[in-house]
């Protein structure tokens, strides 16, 4: 089997799982954790403690029941699968995990790592649309070349890809729970930001269902939510200032200006940041 037809299969023809009873796949040995790096290209951003924790617990009394997949880089592993069991092997105390070799070139490193996570369904709809993203674009494939990869239809790959397009804030939501896929496609059913936003928070402060928020886009759409006039194009030099303040806070700063004076709105999205933002104006 060729390494690209065993990637289009997935890590189950990558990862042998016979072997005899008791003992690791055939060809997997143990290797000392300090001799894993990470991968760089793992799409999984969030680990729950509470999850690793709890298989911390099993693999103390079970150990690391599949190997961990990795590549040979001078005298020691890069990760390619497996960064949940080689953190919770580390909390468990273990100082050697089992491993299998596999040759790959970065991209299928990369390839491997998104179908890892996929498959076990351990992505949030962002790092998954962030992983989609770095294919497309690094590996140089088309969305219908992706969606064959991850054997998903390819509308689904690019409704996740898009999720990307929407703000800063709402995709922080989005990534940990707060805002759910469904409301997030009804938010990118609407073309400008300022009302994505608007509807972003009219969906948190009165609690609106997918199919409530739908009907309001529709009202959006239609006009009846109140025709919001745009904000005036700012002149270069104070777009130049907006690019700075955003660049220095890290969060998106708007300056509006009018005929006596104006203001300037700095975006936060959770206690945290309101004290990080704190922190660097009064300083």
């Amino acid at each position: 089997m060729s390494k690209k037809q065993a990637l289009g299969k997935g890590l189950n023809a990558l990862i042998p799982t016979g072997g005899e009873e008791g003992g690791g796949p055939r060809g997997s040995f143990l290797c000392p954790v300090e001799q894993i790096r990470p991968n760089p290209d793992q799409p999984r951003k969030h680990f729950d403690e509470q999850s690793l924790e709890s298989l911390a617990v099993t693999i103390k009394e079970k150990g690391v029941l599949q190997p961990l997949l990795v590549r040979r880089v001078g005298n020691r592993y890069e990760l390619i699968a497996g960064e949940r069991r080689l953190r919770a092997a580390k909390k468990a105390g273990l100082e050697e995990v089992p491993v299998l070799i596999r040759e790959a070139e970065e991209s299928d490193r990369l390839e491997l790592s998104v179908l890892e996570n996929i498959q076990r369904e351990d992505l949030n709809p962002i790092e998954e649309a962030r992983a989609y993203k770095q294919m497309l674009d690094r590996l140089e494939l088309t969305q219908e070349e992706l969606a064959r990869r991850v054997g998903k239809d390819r509308s689904s790959v690019a409704n996740t890809v898009r999720l990307l397009q929407l703000p800063r804030e709402i995709q922080e939501d989005i990534a940990v729970g707060r805002l759910s896929s469904g409301h997030a496609r009804a938010i990118l059913a609407l073309d400008r930001e300022v009302m994505q936003l608007k509807l972003w928070a009219l969906i948190k402060d009165k609690g609106l269902s997918v199919r409530e928020a739908e009907k309001r886009v529709h009202e959006m759409k239609e006009g009846k939510a109140g025709k919001e006039k745009p904000p005036a194009p700012l002149d270069p030099d104070m777009q130049t200032l907006q690019d700075e303040l955003c660049q220095h806070f890290g969060t998106r700063v708007k300056i509006q200006t009018g005929k006596e004076g104006g203001k300037i709105q700095i975006r936060y999205s959770s206690a945290e940041e309101l004290n990080r933002l704190y922190t660097l104006i009064i300083h």
